[in-house]
C-alpha cells in the first residue's frame, strides 16, 4: 500500500470527526433541551509576591465561563486592586492582580477574591516579607547557595572513591545495592513532592496526571534509547546516567528551596545547610559506585560532580523568580522517571559485572544490607531538612 493511500485512509476519520464536532457545537442540542444553570467558577492562586506597596498575585481561572474579578478583601476590608490583563479571565487563562496594602512584616494576612457572581476564594500570606527581586547581587548569592547545597556535598561524597575501589566483589555488590537504595528513596521523594505540587496547581491541568504521565513517558523513552544501542553500558556510562538522574533531583531540590525563599517559608540557617550537605554527600557515593573497575581521570570526576550537583543553582533561581506549580509538577515527574530508569540500569550492570561468577541473586545478604542502608541513610539525613 502506497504512502499516499495510508495518509488518505487516516485523514478520512479525522475529517469526519472534525465535521461531527463542528456540527454539534453549531446545533448545540443540549441548549434545546431547556436546561440552564449558572456558570461554575473557580480560581487558583499560583504565585503571590510581597512588594513594597502591597501584594501581587497570579491567579488562574478554572470555571466553565470567563470569570470577572469584582472585589478583593484583605484582612476583612475591601481594597483597590489592578488587574493585568484587565477584563474577564477566560478559562485556563491567568492574570496578575496587584493590591496596594500596608502589610506588616512577619504578620499573617488573609486575602479574599470575590467574583462578579459573589463566589469567594481565600488565600493567606503566611509571612509578610518583601519577596526577592532579580538583581546581580541576589543571583550571585543564589548561585553560591546552590553550590554549597548541591555541588560541594556531591564532590565530598565522590572523595570516597579510593575506599570503594579497594572493596572486594561482596563489598562492591553492597555499594551498588546502596546506590539503588539511595535512588529508590529519591524516586519516592520526587514522586511525592510532584504529587504535592500537582495538588497546588489548577485542577484543569489534570492533578496527579501532571506527574504520572511524564514519569511513565520519560522512563519508557530512556529505556528505548538505551535498548536502541544494543550494548551493555560500561561503568562510565552508568555513572553518567546516575549523575544525570541525581542532577534532576538536585534541580528539583533547588526549585523547592527557591520557591520557599520567594514565599518566606523556609529558615535557611546553618542547620539546614548542614542537613543538605549530609543528604547530598551520599548522592556522590552513588555517582562513583560503578567506576571501581574503570580508569578514571580528574576531568571525568569533575564532569560528573558538575552534572550531579550544579543543577541546584538554576533550580534555586527558577524557584525564586519564575516558579509555577504545574510546570514544577511536570518536572518532578520527568525526574522521577529518569531516576527509575537509572535504577533499572544499575540492576543490569550489577547482574552482568558484579554477580557473574558470584551469584545471580539480587537478594543476597550484601545486597539486602545495601538496599536498607541506602534508604536509611537518605531518610536519616532527610530528617535534618524538615523545617
Amino acid at each position: 500500500m502506497g504512502a499516499n493511500k495510508i495518509w488518505l485512509y487516516g485523514l478520512i476519520p479525522i475529517l469526519a470527526l472534525t465535521f461531527f464536532l463542528g456540527a454539534f457545537i453549531l446545533i448545540d442540542p443540549v441548549s434545546r433541551l431547556g436546561f440552564s444553570s449558572p456558570p461554575v467558577e473557580n480560581l487558583t492562586v499560583e504565585r503571590i509576591r510581597v512588594t513594597e506597596h502591597g501584594f501581587a498575585a497570579k491567579i488562574r481561572a478554572e470555571g466553565s465561563e470567563p470569570m470577572i474579578l469584582a472585589q478583593i478583601m484583605v484582612d476583612g476590608a475591601y481594597w483597590v486592586f489592578t488587574q493585568d490583563p484587565p477584563g474577564p479571565i477566560a478559562r485556563m487563562h491567568s492574570a496578575w492582580v496587584k493590591i496596594d496594602f500596608p502589610w506588616v512584616a512577619d504578620e499573617v494576612h488573609h486575602l479574599r477574591f470575590i467574583t462578579a457572581l459573589g463566589t469567594t476564594f481565600d488565600h493567606n500570606v503566611d509571612v509578610a516579607l518583601k519577596s526577592p527581586s532579580p538583581s546581580w547581587t541576589l543571583i550571585v548569592d543564589y548561585a553560591l547557595l546552590g553550590i554549597f547545597v548541591g555541588l560541594v556535598p556531591v564532590a565530598f561524597g565522590m572523595l570516597f572513591f579510593p575506599a570503594i575501589k579497594s572493596l572486594r566483589p561482596g563489598g562492591l555488590e553492597f555499594i551498588l545495592a546502596l546506590t539503588v537504595g539511595l535512588l529508590g528513596f529519591l524516586f519516592i521523594d520526587m514522586s511525592l513532592e510532584g504529587l504535592e505540587l500537582s495538588a497546588q496547581a489548577s485542577a484543569l491541568f489534570g492533578g496527579s496526571i501532571l506527574v504520572l504521565m511524564p514519569m511513565v513517558l520519560t522512563f519508557v523513552a530512556l529505556l528505548a534509547i538505551g535498548n536502541r544501542s544494543g550494548t551493555q553500558r560500561n561503568g562510565r556510562q552508568l555513572a553518567t546516567l546516575i549523575a544525570f538522574g541525581i542532577g534532576l533531583h538536585n534541580f528539583g531540590e533547588g526549585l523547592a528551596i527557591g520557591a520557599s525563599i520567594a514565599t518566606n517559608e523556609v529558615a535557611l540557617g546553618a542547620f539546614l545547610v548542614v542537613g543538605f550537605t549530609l543528604h547530598n554527600t551520599t548522592e556522590g557515593i552513588g555517582v562513583i559506585s560503578p567506576l571501581v573497575k574503570e580508569r578514571v581521570t580528574l576531568p571525568l570526576f569533575t564532569g560528573l560532580a558538575l552534572l550531579a550537583g550544579l543543577p541546584a543553582v538554576p533550580g534555586i533561581m527558577a524557584g525564586a523568580f519564575i516558579f509555577s506549580p504545574h510546570w514544577a509538577a511536570v518536572f518532578f515527574g520527568v525526574g522521577a522517571g529518569a531516576i527509575l530508569q537509572v535504577i533499572v540500569a544499575i540492576d543490569h550492570f550489577g547482574q552482568s559485572s558484579v554477580r557473574v561468577g558470584h551469584t545471580k541473586s539480587r537478594f543476597t545478604g550484601a545486597s539486602v544490607a545495601g538496599y536498607c542502608a541506602g534508604v536509611a541513610i537518605m531518610y536519616g539525613t532527610a530528617l535534618m531538612l524538615t523545617v
